[in-house]
């Protein structure tokens, strides 16, 4: 009568909707069923700011007046942590709401707008109190915690969390449901044992004139039992995985598939298979990183965007052909290698140690292929990657393209030391005639972690292994020999095998100071510390990531060589402890001078110093020698020199290479990177379109196959009995397994 709709109209229920807060452009609302006309219309204005959905009446159209403080209201979702919020109470909302519309309030009569043809929504029962201690419906959570009737949420079609919760809701109930009916208008979902026992159904429309979604029907909570129990869960997909694992993707993107399996297992109560989980960290990479395919057509304009940036970056693609009925395709090109490197990092090596590590480290994502770095140390035991190369792989044309390329644009220098495992590819690269590798423009080092890992794949225990690694680390030949003797006592064959590799490719002693004391390639160190997360990102994504992550080292380090400079170190930190720590033992040396130059003599311990001591040392100040080697091996003093020094009373900063000053490590951070251009300005791309090679993708089905180099610590136990599946129990396979037979013949009676 209030409306002047009587007998003009027959109004079946009224809502209101009352908006509680505002989050960016969504506004969120209770929805209030008004009943009888005995109750004061102030309940309205209260209503937001409670927690208990009554209904309300009003026996004039009230004026709508934001509340002074307005109060969160539950979101729409699955609250993980606490449980399952039930009730409805909270809506994503119309665009015009944001625009200064009021909300939809008693005198529309009806929900929605009033020239929409779309129905009155049917009640939607709400499920029981124990149902809301284990997991209410997901797609009408949020909002009141009365019990009492509600109707259900909005939820916008471009946002597929409504399904994510629908299923999410499924798992912590550890039922199942099927869909019925799927298509743009409307989506129809019911329990698997529906018509046997259990109603649970779920009906949602879109409405076209707003663009959102309404849930028409909800039927809940479920009255069936799981029929079997299983370890998995069909609606436990990677979509929702990926929905699950999201935040702790975009925290480490290298996190591993065991961490994000066992948090998942931990977190729904299934345990899914590596595969899905897998799949739904690349979902996730993807969304938060760039689509994997696509990233690949953005090289080429990251090239020119980059070159734009940083005039003098080297960035050199190769494409291979793509072949289509026969026919060369014009307009596309396979991704086949990248070479890159950047001014500072060109720069930086002419201060760094003469000495370069090379090494691969596979591509953990959707398409296969290898990372190749170039690692260089500067005077402070700092690493720095000075080059990077995108190949399909560890082969001698990948490590041509790669090698050609460093020697051409990043270390010209003579006499080089290049540092590597002993893979052919690298081998056939620096021996190529024309490549630039071979000395005396420079010398090739093997690297002892990777030798010592060959030497364990045919000779087991740590104790022959350690035993390898003394020998090569040790500076004198006398050293070497006195730990290859005591591997000879273990096994002859041991020594035999040792023999086999040039004594100046692994050990110390030989390699006439050329390695600074570096024995590895530093390679696990380098993407730890600074490529952390790269390899598992798309190769735009990588790139790029090179690029920043250099600026931000570029800074950090330059401004700590800065600090110490200022004040007014004459050396590396790195340096200045090796001294100290020499300077501690070289009090309790007896020194003997053998000429009138002060170059030559001889240093007694009077108490051994190390595990192995020779008693007495020769010390040339003038040749920068001495009998225990560390003096040449390493470029600065050792504790018998800085004795000789000070017996002499000469300086000892005289004796130390120029690498270990503080302004050589200054330098080679002094250039640092510029800002990026934003892609918008990037000069255009008129090439063919660069997409990724389909015989790099990753396997589609099954476990993705291991790139790692397996040794005896990988190998399983042949006697170890294989596990279902589902139940987890030996002695059948996923498809045999009792609970899943015994569910069939039930559903077949």
């Amino acid at each position: 009568m209030k409306l002047g709709l009587e007998g003009a109209k027959r109004i079946k229920k009224f809502f209101y909707r009352i908006p509680v807060t505002i989050l960016h452009d969504t506004v969120k609302y209770d929805c209030l069923t008004i009943g009888g006309s005995n109750r004061n219309t102030a309940n309205v204005a209260t209503a937001a700011g409670s927690s208990s959905m009554a209904a309300v009446a009003s026996s004039s159209v009230p004026v709508y007046e934001p509340a002074a403080q307005l109060v969160a209201s539950p979101s729409f979702a699955v609250d993980l942590n606490d449980g399952v919020r039930d009730e409805v109470g909270s809506f994503d909302v119309l665009a015009n709401a944001l625009q200064g519309v009021p909300p939809v309030g008693v005198g529309d009569g009806e929900l929605g707008d009033p020239d929409e043809d779309d129905v009155e929504p049917e009640t939607i029962e709400d499920d029981s109190g124990d149902e809301v201690q284990a997991a209410g419906p997901a797609l009408a959570g949020g909002g009141s915690s009365s019990g009492t009737q509600q109707y259900p949420p909005y939820f916008s079609s471009l946002d597929l969390d409504a399904m994510t919760h629908e299923k999410t809701y499924s798992i912590r109930r550890g039922v199942q449901y099927k869909v019925v009916e799927s298509d743009h208008r409307r989506y129809v979902g019911k329990c698997s044992e529906f018509g046997n026992g259990c109603t649970w159904l779920i009906r949602l429309s879109l409405r076209k004139r707003k663009g959102i979604w309404e849930v028409k029907r909800y039927n809940g909570p479920h009255t069936c039992l799981a029929t079997s129990i299983s370890s998995d869960h069909r609606s436990l997909d990677h979509s929702v995985i990926s929905a699950f694992i999201m935040p702790m993707v975009r925290a480490d993107a290298s996190v591993s598939i065991k961490v994000l399996l066992n948090a998942t297992a931990a977190h729904f109560g299934f345990r899914p298979t590596y595969r899905r989980v897998w799949m739904a960290k690349q979902k996730a990479v993807g969304i938060i990183y760039g689509d994997w395919d696509e990233s690949y057509s953005e090289i080429p304009r990251w090239v020119l965007g980059v070159q734009l940036t940083m005039p003098g970056t080297v960035a050199v693609l190769r494409t291979s052909p793509v072949i289509v009925g026969g026919q060369v395709d014009e307009s596309q090109a396979y991704f086949h290698r990248l070479f890159w490197t950047f001014p500072p990092c060109i720069e930086a090596f002419r201060h760094c140690k003469p000495l370069v590590s090379i090494d691969g480290t596979h591509l953990y994502g959707k398409y296969g292929g290898t990372l190749l770095i170039a690692i260089a140390q500067d005077g402070n035991s700092n690493i720095l990657p000075v080059a990077f190369a995108l190949v399909e792989g560890e082969n001698a044309e990948s490590w041509t393209f790669f090698l050609s390329h460093l020697r051409q644009h990043v270390t010209p220098q003579p006499g080089l030391l290049v540092i590597s495992d002993r893979h052919n590819g690298i081998k056939s690269a620096l021996e190529a005639p024309d490549g630039g590798w071979l000395p005396p423009s420079a010398y090739r080092a093997f690297c002892i972690r990777h030798v010592a890992a060959n030497f364990a794949l045919t000779f087991k225990g740590k104790d022959a292994r350690r035993l390898l690694v003394n020998a090569a680390y040790a500076k004198t030949e006398v050293e070497f020999d006195y730990w290859f003797d005591i591997l000879r006592s273990e096994d002859q064959a041991m020594c035999e095998w040792a023999n086999r590799i040039d004594y100046s490719l692994w050990t110390q002693h030989r390699d006439e100071g050329r390695r600074f004391g570096h024995m590895t390639t530093n390679i696990s160190e380098c993407v730890n510390s600074i490529l952390k997360g790269v390899r598992n990102l798309p190769v735009a994504s990588l790139v790029k990531a090179t690029y920043g992550r250099l600026a931000e080292l570029f800074v950090r380090k330059g401004r700590e060589a800065e600090a110490q400079m200022g004040t007014g170190q004459q050396f590396s930190q790195h340096l200045v402890k090796c001294i100290e720590s020499n300077l501690k033992t070289a009090r309790c040396f007896t020194v003997t001078l053998y000429d009138r130059d002060n170059s030559e003599f001889t240093v007694a311990e009077t108490t051994p110093t190390g595990t192995f001591s020779l008693g007495t040392y020769r010390v040339s100040l003038a040749s920068r020698t001495c009998d225990c080697g560390y003096f040449q091996a390493l470029h600065f003093p050792c504790q018998h020199a800085l004795a000789c020094c000070a017996y002499a009373r000469v300086n000892w900063s005289s004796y130390v290479h120029s690498v270990y000053q503080i302004s050589s490590v200054f330098n080679v951070y002094r250039m640092g990177f510029t800002p990026p251009i934003p892609e918008g300005f990037w000069p255009p791309y008129d090439g063919p379109t660069v997409i990724p090679d389909p015989n790099r993708r990753r396997a589609r089905e099954g476990r993705p196959r291991s790139t790692r180099i397996r040794t005896n610590m990988d190998e399983a136990d042949p006697n170890r009995p294989k596990r279902c599946g589902l139940c987890r129990q030996p002695g059948h396979t996923r498809r045999r397994c009792p609970q899943v037979v015994g569910s069939s013949q039930t559903g077949r009676n």
